[in-house]
């Protein structure tokens, strides 16, 4: 069958100006921002959920992991459909997806429920960031790309403050109550989709559909039995265990049998041939490990600013702003900047090093660091995150065909996604056994003895000694996760600088020279 792709479709009609490409892009925009604003919407909001249903650390972690690990396993199968069926179509199943997942999240009456429901909304998500990521790119050349993905990073950072912020608000506010973070989401879906059916017009792309379901259930397993892994690892069992062997000697098995299921596949899920491209792979790399940056900073800031500095959810929020900000100031130049010379790799090394910096920065995190030091390194992170995350997918995008551009992008994202998604459920299990330690220790000197326990406090219920301990418990093993991931955002650093520049192409086709 001969596919004749998007671009091509076009010939012969004058190009998009930037009107009618930021028309097009109105409900994408739209349907990221509430993606995100539904991840970052409950992390303010966490803590008080967590105590209201009476459950611990694990559960804390797997409310955020359970999304992260549907958005990541499913985002590859949207990757596929796309270079398959219509994008439009899927995009808005995507949405709808989404939208009954955040109302059955707040409607959710146990921690079980909870996670499920955050699972389904995962799914959702997934379609949502990776179709947006394909669609940009069959619309708009390589170079011009710059300037639209700084729009998009532009709407995420928008919607990364905002969420927590909202979720403060919602939370602090008592005639609400916690659901009403679920709730809240749906109104912007609903305008996202009526948006998408009114100003997204792309060709429709006609072939057989040939999912790959052994590959995605495989991949999904081994995800899972890594991630159950990581999260109970320390306080189940011990690291180094009998129940830790079968664990990752069953992932690896999985992982190995996926690799020759995909080598048969006719449509397989996840390409070989990609891993053949020098740039994929370091960008997949480096996303992969920039990933666990991107999520530890945004999930335990906010914990540590309520657990640690005994701030309310809407104060929390405030104060991670500076990364927030960062990432939006940067995102949103270094796309301009990007589209009006052509040069993207310098971006790339400055935000390595930035996002090292500060992660390393924040590594001294204590319960009496003092602000303008977290909001340095906050700053540092986010403007790293910010001229990195998109421009890891661009130099992908810059260097395969349009009708390969599904494949690239969304494997770009799903190994930066399954990176946070390892990361925040090894890095929370750390977190939950540091913690339990240093406030064993910090009760011992008081003369309290006990085994402990990884439930999650509300610091207004302590008394004030034993509140300082827990302050202090959260603050050390804060600060000692961020100095743990530093060595990741070396790696990343590392294989940015091993990535070829090839300058952005004017036309969706590739240079096969290059």
């Amino acid at each position: 069958m001969t596919v004749v792709d998007d671009a091509k479709s076009r010939s012969g009609t004058a190009p998009m100006s930037h009107r009618q490409i930021l028309q097009a892009l109105s409900g994408l925009y739209m349907g990221m921002f509430v993606a995100i604003l539904s991840s970052t919407i409950v992390t303010n909001a966490l803590p008080t959920i967590v105590a209201d249903l009476h459950a611990g650390q694990s559960v804390y972690t797997w409310v955020i992991i359970a999304t992260l690990l549907t958005t990541t396993v499913s985002s590859p199968i949207w990757g596929k459909l796309a270079d398959l069926v219509s994008k439009k179509l899927l995009i808005q199943l995507g949405l709808i997806i989404f939208t009954a997942g955040s109302v059955l999240s707040g409607l959710a009456a146990g921690s079980a429920l909870l996670i499920a429901a955050r699972a389904l909304q995962g799914v959702g998500a997934g379609g949502l960031l990776a179709l947006t990521q394909v669609i940009m790119a069959t619309m708009i050349t390589p170079r011009q790309r710059g300037r639209y993905s700084g729009y998009l990073g532009a709407v995420l950072a928008v919607a990364t403050s905002a969420g927590p912020l909202i979720g403060g608000v919602i939370v602090d506010t008592s005639w609400l109550g916690w659901r009403w973070c679920f709730f809240v989401g749906v109104p912007f879906a609903i305008i996202a989709m009526l948006l998408l059916q009114k100003t997204l017009h792309l060709p429709v792309l006609k072939r057989n559909v040939r999912v790959d379901w052994a590959g995605a259930a495989l991949i999904t397993a081994a995800a899972s039995l890594l991630l159950v892994w990581v999260t109970f690892a320390g306080d189940k069992y011990a690291w180094v265990s009998a129940a830790s062997a079968a664990m990752v000697g069953g992932a690896l098995l999985l992982a190995v049998v996926f690799v020759l299921v995909e080598r048969r596949a006719a449509e397989p899920i996840l390409p070989l041939w990609l891993f053949r491209n020098r740039t994929v792979v370091l960008a997949i790399v480096g996303g992969l490990v920039i990933g666990v940056g991107l999520y530890s900073g945004t999930t335990f800031l906010s914990q540590y600013f309520q657990l640690s500095k005994d701030k309310s959810p809407t104060v929390a929020g405030l104060l991670a702003l500076p990364m927030i900000l960062g990432l939006a100031l940067a995102s949103g130049l270094s796309g301009r900047v990007i589209t009006a010379t052509g040069r993207w790799k310098p971006f790339l090394v400055s935000g390595a090093v930035l996002v090292a910096a500060g992660l390393a920065l924040l590594g001294f995190t204590r319960d009496d660091t003092p602000y303008w030091w977290l909001a340095a390194g906050m700053t540092l992170l986010g403007v790293g995150l910010g001229t990195t995350l998109q421009n890891l997918v661009l130099a992908v995008q810059n260097q395969v065909r349009l009708q390969e551009l599904g494949a690239a992008s969304t494997s770009v994202s799903f190994f930066r996604s399954l990176g946070g998604t390892i990361g925040v459920s090894a890095l929370g299990a750390v977190l939950a056994s540091q913690v339990v330690q240093y406030t064993r220790d910090g009760l011992a000197q008081l003369g309290v003895h006990t085994a402990g326990g990884s439930s999650v406090p509300r610091l207004a219920d302590l008394p004030a000694p034993i509140r300082a301990v827990v302050e202090d418990a959260y603050g050390h093993a804060t600060g000692n996760l961020f100095l743990y991931t530093v060595p990741f955002a070396l790696l990343a650093l590392l294989c940015i600088l091993f990535i070829k520049e090839v300058p952005l192409r004017t036309s969706h086709q590739l240079d096969e020279a290059k």
